[in-house]
């Protein structure tokens, strides 16, 4: 776990409010807070989104759990806040020099295949939030050249404030997000065959896995023990799902790259 050695300042951007800190490794990170606007949910997706990118190697910057403790509190009177507290918050590393993506810089990408993973996880996870915020895929340099990473998972679920009964109402709903940058790499990037494995990845997640990663949630983000069993059980729901999502996403590739689609 990191711990917060120094605030840096606010991001300035983001419905989570979220803040610059240095952590103990010497690195920058974006920390989103237990106290945001939208609730402690917020890390709750953040945390399981980091796990399975791990778990499918997904283009995520490295993301964990950051500790704010009482020496760090008192740098300064700028962090005495209701929203800035002692206790276990999310970070993820800040990355320097990146653009946004778009149809003016999306070629550029060497690892545009990758963007399969990330799109598969998020019709898995419902994360329409980065289909439409254009803010949420970004392009830097690096020395093998523009290499493309997906950042902010807070609206997993699609709400960052999910219930059972909106977990519940979205069970084995697949829909299709093909706009902005999606839809360029449906149509003009992707071929089936890039999801693949990314598909053998999902299926090496077995029950168990699931359910420790639920559980290892801190539980001042999710006290609710029916809450953590309803997420539980969902997750398990669009696993199992992997390859009826693949199959609705080849509906927006080309048939001449092996998708379903006529141009």
């Amino acid at each position: 776990m990191l711990i917060a050695v120094e605030y840096l300042a606010s991001v300035g951007v983001g419905v989570t409010g979220p803040q610059f800190f240095r952590a103990d490794d010497g690195k920058v990170y974006v920390v989103k807070l237990q106290n945001n606007r939208l609730g402690s949910k917020v890390l709750v997706n953040e945390f399981v989104a980091a796990k399975f990118g791990e778990i499918m190697g997904l283009c995520f910057p490295t993301s964990g759990i950051i500790e704010i403790n009482e020496q760090t509190l008192q740098q300064s009177q700028c962090l005495v806040t209701p929203e800035i507290s002692l206790g276990r918050h999310f970070a993820s590393l800040y990355l320097e020099h990146t653009e946004y993506v778009g149809k003016h810089n999306l070629h550029q990408g060497i690892n545009t295949a990758e963007m399969a993973g990330v799109l598969l996880f998020d019709h898995m996870f419902h994360n329409i939030d980065r289909a439409k915020n254009r803010r949420n895929l970004l392009i830097r340099q690096e020395d093998a050249g523009y290499k493309i990473y997906a950042i902010d998972n807070s609206h997993l679920f699609r709400s960052g404030r999910w219930t059972l009964d909106s977990l519940n109402s979205l069970g084995t709903r697949i829909k299709p997000y093909d706009r902005y940058s999606f839809g360029l790499l449906l149509r003009d990037h992707l071929s089936p065959q890039d999801f693949l494995p990314y598909l053998e990845k999902v299926a090496t997640i077995s029950n168990d896995d699931i359910e420790t990663i639920v559980e290892e949630i801190p539980d001042e983000w999710l006290r609710n023990r029916a809450e953590r069993q309803g997420l539980s059980h969902h997750i398990k729901i669009r696993c199992d799902m992997v390859e009826k999502i693949w199959d609705a996403l080849c509906g927006y590739i080309p048939k001449a790259r092996g998708g379903y689609r006529w141009l």
